[in-house]
């Protein structure tokens, strides 16, 4: 493992299987990993990628974690989604490119890997702003998501925003603050939603310095009282990065955490 816990953002992975758009903007597309192994089908896992909503990040920086998926039996879809710092990207249609992503792409799996895909809704794993993104789409089509895997999420936009994370990553989003686009936060924060029915678990290391953790313990603390499905996993000596990193000593935690949900 390198010491440089961003390494994994660039480390080369095997191309995807195959890339599927859900939609006719470019940036509507998925890559597909087929799952090996002789297991029995799993569902499919959606991997929706981080980096502040910002053009500068895509999907390709989640393959290392995909290819491990796919390895472990899961049939898996990165989704990409139009981002700040590009046409079309922002308020609204981040958030809508991520829903119609997770509303259509086990259909779009299935017929790409015939039988290798297991009936039931798929679960998503979300890192930092993809796990915004996760809860948003959990909490708003809760029929198409069988479990939410959280890793270090941006859980509160309005936090996000007052802690002025990534240097106006949330301002560029949802183009103002709090006070200025009020319905724009109220629509989308997984803090002003309603907790997801699907059973989720929020992970994330106490090193994390791009994301606090107190915003996942405020989070799923909110999401008890609310009688939400989360359970919190604290990861000690962990940073953000490592969380999506197959080489890293979180690995493991992650992947017995995606086993509770896929077996659930």
């Amino acid at each position: 493992m390198s010491s440089d816990p961003r390494a994994v953002l660039t480390r080369p992975a095997p191309a995807p299987d195959v890339t599927v758009a859900y939609g006719p903007h470019p940036d509507q597309v998925a890559d597909l990993r087929r799952p090996t192994g002789a297991g029995p089908p799993e569902r499919l896992v959606i991997v929706v990628h981080g980096g502040f909503w910002r053009a500068e990040y895509d999907r390709r920086h989640t393959a290392p974690l995909a290819t491990a998926l796919a390895g472990l039996g899961y049939p898996v879809a990165q989704v990409e989604y139009r981002r700040t710092g590009q046409p079309g990207g922002g308020w609204p249609r981040t958030m809508a490119d991520v829903l119609t992503g997770v509303s259509e792409l086990p259909r779009l799996t299935a017929e790409a890997f015939p039988g290798a895909v297991a009936a039931g809704p798929p679960i998503l794993i979300g890192h930092s702003a993809g796990g915004q993104l996760a809860l948003y789409a959990a909490a708003t089509r809760p029929a198409v998501v069988g479990g939410i895997l959280a890793l270090a999420p941006v859980a509160n936009l309005a936090e996000a925003y007052r802690l002025d994370l990534d240097t106006g990553a949330v301002a560029a989003l949802l183009g103002g603050d709090p006070t200025e686009v009020p319905d724009r936060y109220a629509a989308c924060d997984p803090r002003s939603l309603p907790p997801p029915t699907s059973r989720t678990v929020v992970m994330h290391g106490t090193l994390d310095e791009q994301v606090p953790v107190t915003m996942s313990r405020e989070f799923v603390t909110a999401g008890h009282a609310a009688g939400g499905n989360v359970q919190l996993l604290e990861l000690a000596k962990c940073e953000h990065f490592g969380l999506i990193d197959p080489e890293s000593p979180a690995w493991p935690e992650v992947v017995l955490a995606l086993r509770s949900l896929t077996k659930t």
